[in-house]
C-alpha cells in the first residue's frame, strides 16, 4: 500500500483552485444532506479571490487579491472583528504565516488565534479591548471564539486557508482529517452564507 507521502512526493505539486474546496464541500455533505441543503451551501466562482498560483509569497499574494488594504485597514473601527482571517493548520505555521506577511501588513495589528500557549480567555478579552486587523489561526480556535460571541465576522471581508503549503509528512491542511473536518465546520457555521451574499470572498494561497 502507498502512503499519502509516496504518492505526494511523485505528484509535482498542482496549486489549489476554488473547485478543489467545492468539491470538498460537496463530497463531505453528500452523505448526510439533502441535495437542497447542498444546494445551499454551494459557493460559485464569484466567492472567491484569485488563487494562488504557487509563484507568490504570502505578502505579494495579499497584496495581488487586496490592492485596497490600506484604505480598508484605516476605516476599520470595529472590536471583536478582523478585516482578513488567515486560516492553516498549527500554530506554527501560523507564526510562520505572520512573519512572512510583514510586507503586506505595515502598521497594522495582527491576532494569533490558536491554542498553543494562548487561552482563549484572552484572546476573547483582546478582541473585546481592541482593534485587529488580520486575524491568523487555526479552525478550532478561530470556531471556539465564534461560538462564544468572541469574534464576529461583520468586517470581516477576506478569508484565507493556507491551501497549498504542506507540512514535514507532506500534508496540506485539507489532508489532515481533524482540521479538515474544523476548517468545514467553521465555513458552514457562516461563512458559506456571508460568501454568497458577497460580504466575504475566500482565497486559497
Amino acid at each position: 500500500q502507498k502512503k499519502i507521502s509516496d504518492i505526494l512526493e511523485k505528484s509535482a505539486p498542482k496549486p489549489g483552485v476554488p473547485e478543489d474546496l467545492q468539491n470538498l464541500l460537496s463530497q463531505h455533505f453528500a452523505e448526510n444532506r439533502s441535495v437542497i441543503e447542498i444546494e445551499e451551501l454551494k459557493l460559485s466562482d464569484s466567492c472567491f479571490l484569485p488563487a494562488n498560483d504557487l509563484t507568490h509569497s504570502f505578502s505579494s499574494y495579499l497584496k495581488e487579491i487586496c490592492p485596497k488594504w490600506a484604505k480598508l485597514r484605516k476605516n476599520h473601527k470595529e472590536k471583536k472583528s478582523v478585516v482578513m482571517l488567515v486560516i492553516c493548520s498549527s500554530a506554527l505555521r501560523s507564526l510562520e504565516l505572520i512573519k512572512s506577511m510583514t510586507a503586506f501588513k505595515g502598521d497594522c495589528r495582527v491576532l494569533k488565534l490558536f491554542a498553543k500557549h494562548i487561552k482563549i480567555k484572552e484572546q476573547m478579552s483582546m478582541l473585546e479591548k481592541g482593534v485587529f486587523h488580520i486575524g491568523v489561526g487555526t479552525p478550532g480556535r478561530v470556531k471556539a471564539l465564534m461560538e462564544q460571541d468572541a469574534l464576529c465576522l461583520n468586517s470581516t471581508k477576506y478569508m484565507i486557508l493556507d491551501w497549498n503549503w504542506r507540512d514535514q509528512k507532506l500534508r496540506r491542511m485539507m489532508d489532515i482529517p481533524e482540521i479538515k473536518k474544523e476548517t468545514i465546520d467553521l465555513l458552514e457555521m457562516n461563512i458559506i452564507k456571508l460568501c454568497r451574499e458577497g460580504s466575504v470572498k475566500l482565497g486559497l494561497f
